[in-house]
């Protein structure tokens, strides 16, 4: 199907049944407005959603229930039933069941997705605890939509406010690290990565910062040596070609004198360097985006929550910037491949710029 862009068809995953996931996602589309912007389908079941409801009881949740996607009803949330059987929900708790139906949610839609009966998908999280099945051998949703999409590579892009921070590694131990920081990574990952920029946000010329492996960017060799014999070689050359990609950059200061201000997105070496002062600055409303697909899927920044799960205390912002963000690349991206599809009507426009912008300077 062709995207409807004025008012996209959004696929939303449980997650973890026992999480916070599902509380957020009626929270969310108990405000009908978001009716307005697109037509949601929750991959799960009417039984969960209808626990669930009694748990948020202080918002009026209505759906529609439906086992095919070419029949969905634009006025409301709908809810596409997965499984019939019941489910042992623990709020709180980890379980078996709370991971496979959590993988359930996520494959169907992803299927329905790849099958183009859905525009986007926004994830709730999941658990790496009881989502690593036989069906599902992945350390999270970014290697699995990179198989799921037949990529060679996939990008975690996380943003909130004036910061977006990408990760060359992703969820692997510490003491990995180092060996997967390689100049062939580090190009794949800065090449999706401005792609993205220009593709998905409409950047023309980004401008990226690139973080160092070792405290103080390696001081010269003198704790470590991956910044002189990888990261710095690359940058030479990537600017040598006309791309404005600076550094590295030794993570504590660069974030400390809040330098990332001055590039459009930052490239972190691993998961915790980029996503402890992402979180801290983001206030909430940090989104997760895959970049590299050829779908567009954002997910909230946050994690299963446990602790809280069941409350009825889980703040949604996170999870409604997500929301917003898939539409809003969809957009992005329709406008971009439109531009760029017609070579002749790129010239007028870069034509009619040149105008408008000697009329300002004169």
């Amino acid at each position: 199907m062709e995207p409807n862009i004025e008012k996209p068809v959004i696929g939303i995953t449980t997650g973890d049944l026992n999480g916070i996931g599902l509380e957020l996602i009626i929270k969310i589309f108990s405000d009908n407005r978001m009716l307005e912007l697109c037509t949601p389908v929750v991959f799960a079941s009417n039984k969960v959603i209808n626990y669930y409801r009694r748990i948020v009881a202080d918002h009026q949740f209505n759906f529609t229930s439906t086992k095919d996607l070419s029949k969905l009803n634009p006025k409301q949330v709908n809810i596409f039933n997965c499984w019939e059987e019941e489910v042992p929900l623990q709020p709180g708790s980890l379980t078996d069941a709370g991971g496979k139906y959590a993988v359930r949610s996520l494959m169907v839609a992803a299927q329905c997705l790849k099958d183009k009966q859905l525009d986007a998908i926004v994830t709730a999280p999941i658990h790496k605890g009881n989502t690593h099945l036989p069906d599902f051998p992945y350390t999270g949703h970014t290697p699995f939509f990179k198989e799921k999409f037949g990529v060679k590579d996939a990008l975690m892009l996380l943003y909130g406010g004036n910061l977006k921070v990408a990760l060359v590694t992703e969820h692997v131990p510490v003491s990995k690290i180092a060996s997967l920081i390689t100049k062939e990574t580090l190009q794949s990952k800065l090449n999706i990565l401005r792609e993205c920029l220009v593709r998905d946000f409409g950047i023309d010329k980004p401008k990226i910062a690139i973080l160092g492996l070792n405290p103080h960017a390696g001081d010269e060799g003198q704790i470590g040596n991956e910044e002189q014999t990888i990261i710095k070689p690359l940058i030479d050359t990537m600017l040598q070609n006309g791309h404005l990609v600076f550094g590295p950059y030794g993570a504590d200061a660069f974030f400390a004198r809040h330098s990332y201000g001055q590039f459009d997105a930052v490239l972190a070496m691993y998961h915790d360097q980029g996503l402890i002062p992402l979180k801290t600055l983001a206030n909430g409303d940090g989104v997760n985006y895959t970049a590299g697909l050829p779908i567009v899927r954002t997910s909230p920044d946050h994690g299963t929550a446990f602790d809280i799960a069941g409350k009825n205390i889980a703040d949604p912002s996170s999870f409604l910037e997500a929301v917003y963000q898939a539409i809003e690349i969809l957009k992005q991206r329709k406008n971009y491949d439109t531009y760029t599809a017609n070579p002749l009507r790129r010239g007028k426009i870069e034509k009619e710029k040149q105008v408008d912008d000697e009329k300002v300077e004169a």
